[in-house]
């Protein structure tokens, strides 16, 4: 059995995970049964249950009470051809736990169709809205204030999403995942993984004054499954992979930490004076040594650059004026790429790994940023403004052919490219966020797509933003990526 940090195991039980309690609503005539897999951090629900429909429901609920506003998100399947082409499954949020409570659920038939049902009152029929997308592995509800989001998608797409508003729900609610067979007789059974419950910042949270808590997870490139592998009431940032496979290092409330991933414990790691680091924080090719943003030097210069042995000791001021934010590190060690703030605009510049004379690569008005040097030492990947929305743009690392390669919806940041030099992956924040601005706390994607540019894959759906990929974090054997999730 893996080792999960405290925080994680003080919230989930061996039988029912994340939920506080499971059993079954209705007068079902068959008992259903969650179980949950610690190892692989999945659930299994089998239920019976003639339906959820009309005025009264029978299912298998597996669930906690949550208050306020929450996002419930999932990836789950039916298993087996099954029985009725009715057969459901998904997340619902209950007045109560009697068959004729007020409810609304994002759910999944066994034949494709896919809705948001909803009773807005104890004993009415139930109403629905349906999706286009039909039978949807990625399945998320969100409530918000007054109103109810469905969020679907088929793993690697954007979400379809409607609103449905005007619900006088108590501020408590049940919440969870259920099946339901559509057929007394019969037990059907669904599986779901990358289960998360998530507790939104308040919507009047002060940006870098107010933090909520953290997940450190770990994503699996081809099959999308997620690992929380270590978590945190507090703000924990931007996690590098060591070359070595052994360790992440992460930023929280200004000191660096190293996560040892085979006991799951982490350690500060010693940068002496320089105590007021930031989440623009770089291991070099070979791990030897760490780069670190940090506002511990000249406050009127805001964050400088310096470097450190990666095992912790005195840093090194790099760049003797700023704001300078480092994202990048050659690979043969020599160079830093950084974004700097000089003569009121945001460019990308090079400087020596040692220190010396500043190079600026980009001078486009706007926003120039996240600069990070292909494994051969080629190319240079970042993200910048000058084309309207923030997209993603590749230059030779003398800072020449500059070319835009996303030309989308959405506003991504912080290309990261793979240890063979294949693939990027990167943020992606919504269309209402604004172009210049990556702020915590938002509906992200987690995208990949070819080095050389193409269409974007979604590979996670999660809340988060600020600090949750800002640096390199893929494996050494490039078929992982570590991210940080948020929840309060």
């Amino acid at each position: 059995m893996m080792t999960l940090s405290p925080i994680f195991l003080m919230a989930q039980s061996e039988s029912t995970g994340i939920f506080k309690a499971a059993s079954d609503v209705g007068p079902v005539l068959h008992p259903g049964k969650t179980n949950f897999d610690v190892a692989a951090q999945s659930y299994r629900l089998s239920g019976s249950g003639a339906n959820i429909w009309f005025a009264k429901d029978e299912f298998h609920y597996a669930y906690s009470q949550i208050s306020g506003n929450c996002l419930l998100q999932a990836r789950g399947k039916l298993v087996g051809q099954g029985v009725d082409p009715h057969r459901k499954f998904g997340w619902m949020m209950r007045a109560g736990l009697d068959s004729t409570a007020a409810m609304v659920s994002a759910t999944v038939h066994g034949d494709g169709l896919t809705a948001i049902q909803y009773r807005k009152h104890s004993g009415m029929n139930i109403e629905e809205v349906k999706s286009p997308v039909r039978m949807p592995d990625i399945i998320q509800l969100e409530r918000r204030g007054r109103s109810f989001f469905l969020s679907v998608a088929h793993f690697g797409e954007p979400f379809w999403t409607v609103e449905v508003p005007d619900f006088d729900f108590p501020e408590t609610l049940y919440a969870g995942l259920f099946i339901c067979s559509h057929n007394k007789d019969v037990t059907e059974t669904a599986e779901f993984d990358n289960v998360r419950i998530v507790v939104p910042a308040k919507p009047d949270f002060q940006p870098y004054r107010d933090y909520i808590g953290s997940h450190i997870e770990i994503l699996d490139i081809e099959s999308g499954h997620r690992e929380i592998v270590y978590s945190a009431v507090n703000s924990l940032q931007a996690p590098n992979w060591t070359p070595d496979n052994k360790a992440l290092i992460y930023n929280s409330e200004g000191l660096i930490y190293r996560l040892d991933l085979a006991a799951r414990t982490p350690v500060v790691v010693n940068t002496d004076f320089v105590k007021q680091n930031n989440n623009d924080h770089v291991l070099s090719f070979d791990g030897k040594m760490l780069g670190l943003s940090s506002s511990s030097g000249d406050a009127k210069y805001g964050s400088l650059i310096y470097t450190v042995p990666v095992g912790g000791g005195t840093p090194v001021q790099v760049t003797p004026v700023g704001p300078s934010y480092l994202h990048g590190w050659s690979p043969n060690g020599k160079w830093l790429t950084f974004t700097g703030l000089r003569n009121d605009n945001y460019d990308i510049y090079k400087v020596r790994s040692k220190g010396g004379r500043e190079i600026r690569l980009t001078d486009t008005p706007g926003l120039d940023d996240g600069s990070e040097f292909s494994p051969d030492g080629k190319y240079i990947y970042f993200n910048s403004t000058r084309s309207g929305k923030m997209q993603l743009w590749r230059m030779k690392a003398n800072g020449k052919e500059q070319t835009q390669l996303t030309d989308d919806e959405y506003n991504n940041w912080f290309p990261h490219v793979s240890p063979d030099g294949e693939w990027i992956v990167f943020l992606s924040y919504p269309p209402d966020v604004k172009p210049d601005d990556h702020p915590f706390y938002k509906q992200v994607l987690l995208r990949k797509m070819p080095a050389e540019g193409g269409k974007p894959a979604v590979i996670a759906y999660f809340y988060g933003g600020q600090g949750s990929i800002n640096t390199p974090s893929w494996s050494p054997d490039g078929k992982r990526v570590a991210f940080v999730s948020n929840s309060n």
